[in-house]
């Protein structure tokens, strides 16, 4: 009884999307570990001086953006490679 060859091919919209996937779920989790050790440090800084607020905000959202980078690159295997 012979394998037909055709049946084994993957389907190469299939492993983009899961790409795409990984690209989004991996750029979260490193945005998050990057803005619990930074909201950390804020918090504390904002406790001992207001003053901090604006640089605590500030430093707070650009771990953000890592997200929003993994997030492009998602939506760049998606419609890009068809």
């Amino acid at each position: 009884m012979a394998v037909d060859p055709t049946a084994l091919t993957t389907d190469p919209a299939g492993l983009i999307a899961i790409g795409a996937g990984i690209a989004v779920g991996l750029a979260g989790i490193g945005a998050g570990m990057g803005e619990q050790a930074i909201g950390a440090a804020a918090v504390g800084a904002m406790a001992e001086d207001e003053k901090f607020f604006g640089k605590g905000l500030l430093m707070t959202v650009i771990p953000e953006s890592i997200a929003i980078f993994g997030l492009v690159v998602a939506l760049i295997l998606l419609f890009v490679f068809k």
